[in-house]
């Protein structure tokens, strides 16, 4: 491998690395932002319209969303505003206007901040942690009430969307939680596997295997065996709540 090549192999990120789903039209954009959050941390992928990012969001768990309003046919306001409906990933709105109407539409859709094209990629970076950082925000107390299920040393809140190891907030993605509330909800009873997948149909049924033993590298002290999230043959997946 010449020296060049090594150069532009980049580091494998890990297992918990935080995956964004980068929204442009314009290739050359989508082109080097994927190549910076690739360096600095995160795993991105990329679509260039709205109908090509929710086949991406059929495959893929993401921890935030970028996108760039401007596009043809389907904005970014009306992708966010269709993605508001059932999820609460954090979404980062990317323009090049200057009209402050803009970001008040943006705000009032559910998006999670505004960053007017051109920007400093450093200040991208700083933004898309601080929206995962607040999405992520737990109370520092153990969890308790109706809402709140135990399983050994974790709690979860479902009306939350939190989960915590003792006093410990544990990072989960916006998908990873979808399937906790279903588990939680069920209160130990058995969850079948399209519930599980949702309105994501078999692309996403496929993925629940993957999504489960993910989830269990978080919780379980040994994965292979697992002590909470239990496989139910043939019907899908229960969580043994205390």
């Amino acid at each position: 491998m010449s020296a060049e090549t090594a150069l532009r192999v980049r580091p494998e990120l890990p297992d918990h690395a935080p995956h964004i789903l980068l929204v442009d039209d314009d290739r050359r954009v989508r082109e080097l932002l994927s190549r910076f959050l690739s360096e600095q941390g995160f795993r991105v992928t990329a679509a260039a319209n709205a109908a090509e990012a929710r086949l991406r969001g059929q495959c893929f768990v993401f921890d935030a969303l970028v996108l760039d309003v401007m596009m043809p046919g389907e904005s970014g306001f009306d992708y966010a505003r269709s993605v508001r409906e059932t999820s609460r990933v954090p979404i980062l709105m990317l323009t090049a206007r200057s009209n402050p109407n803009d970001r008040v539409t943006g705000l009032e859709i559910g998006a999670d901040d505004y960053l007017p094209k051109p920007f400093e990629p450093r200040e991208l970076i700083l933004r898309l942690n601080n929206i995962i950082r607040r999405h992520a925000a737990v109370p520092e107390t153990r969890f308790s009430g109706e809402d709140a299920v135990s399983f050994g040393p974790f709690s979860f809140r479902a009306d939350r969307g939190e989960l915590r190891r003792e006093s410990e907030p544990v990072k989960i993605t916006e998908r990873e939680r979808e399937i906790l509330t279903m588990l939680a909800q069920a209160r130990g009873g058995n969850v079948e596997r399209e519930t599980l997948a949702g309105n994501g149909g078999l692309a996403a049924e496929r993925t629940i295997d993957v999504q489960i033993n993910r989830l269990r590298r978080k919780i379980e002290p040994d994965p292979a065996n697992p002590s909470f999230l239990h496989t139910v043959r043939g019907v899908g997946y229960r969580l043994a709540i205390d």
